[in-house]
């Protein structure tokens, strides 16, 4: 069965996509759907998004960061009454792969109720503007802002890490920074003020960025279509680990393939993996490397 390479533009063009934000994500997600897709993008208004979970605390996300992305387009459909919706999750911790190194995950995922299914897309990078500092004055306040590129990147402050009152969000200039420091610091027993990065898309302009390099990971997903019925998402669901060392021909645990598989039909097909070699160093090997 031969498969028109813009047959997935079938499932999506003149339909209307509702992406479940308050945080301006549209800025960067909308053109790249509207232009690989044909949709209409439209966010709902007064949509509340940090009802599913607030990077400063105040309410806990729960479930994983698939779960909230779920929940948010889920939302989004009912408010409008769509059978299309996309909504985003991030995520700021460790580098699974580098000791030591920060790193910002964003998960967008397309939910379409029409045809049945869903698709995601990812990017993780180690830009990643997630900093905090304690600090007991002004001067040292503006100094951490300088730092983390304030007022471009937003900045939180609040009287305390854990404790969730006096938390001031949207400040927007050095004049009201140093005026919600001061106003902290001049209150009984608090000899430090906890400053932290504001990871809001619209505040954080790192993570607006890996959020539309997210966007085009599921554009990229959306385009691979099964072979069998032609339903876009035909992705990667496993690896195939055994790549043979190069010098005795054992396999090792690197990467050999890749199990794609749609989720309309069950269709499934084993590729190389895309950055698999023809063998594996033998470093890598536990025979000749133990």
């Amino acid at each position: 069965m031969k498969i028109d390479p813009e047959s997935y533009r079938e499932f999506f063009a003149g339909r209307t996509l509702v992406l479940g934000t308050k945080h301006k994500k549209e800025d960067v997600i909308a053109p790249i759907l509207e232009r690989e897709l044909g949709v209409r993008v439209v966010v709902p208004d007064n949509f509340d998004t940090d009802q599913f979970g607030t990077f400063t605390r105040e309410i806990a996300r729960t479930g994983n960061q698939l779960e909230a992305a779920r929940r948010k387009a889920a939302a989004a459909m009912e408010l409008l009454g769509a059978d299309l919706s996309l909504a985003s999750e991030g995520s700021f911790g460790p580098h699974p792969d580098i000791p030591f190194i920060p790193s910002n995950l964003e998960l967008v995922l397309l939910v379409d109720r029409k045809h049945g299914f869903e698709i995601r897309g990812h990017h993780r990078s180690e830009e990643a503007n997630a900093a905090s500092a304690s600090v007991s004055s002004v001067a040292e306040a503006r100094q951490f802002a300088e730092k983390i590129g304030f007022p471009g990147q937003g900045l939180v402050v609040r009287r305390d890490e854990h404790r969730n009152q006096d938390i001031f969000k949207d400040i927007s200039s050095y004049e009201e920074l140093e005026e919600k420091v001061s106003y902290l610091l001049s209150k009984f027993l608090v000899h430090k003020v906890y400053l932290e990065t504001d990871l809001r898309a619209h505040a954080n302009p790192l993570r607006m960025k890996n959020i539309g390099l997210a966007a085009e990971d599921l554009i990229k997903n959306i385009k691979s279509t099964c072979p069998e019925c032609a339903t876009p998402g035909f992705v990667i669901v496993d690896t195939v680990r055994g790549l043979p060392c190069q010098l005795c021909g054992q396999e090792t645990d690197l990467a050999l393939a890749v199990i794609r598989e749609c989720q309309k039909c069950g269709s499934r097909r084993r590729d190389p993996h895309p950055e698999a070699k023809t063998s594996a160093d033998p470093v890598m090997c536990g025979y000749c490397n133990p």
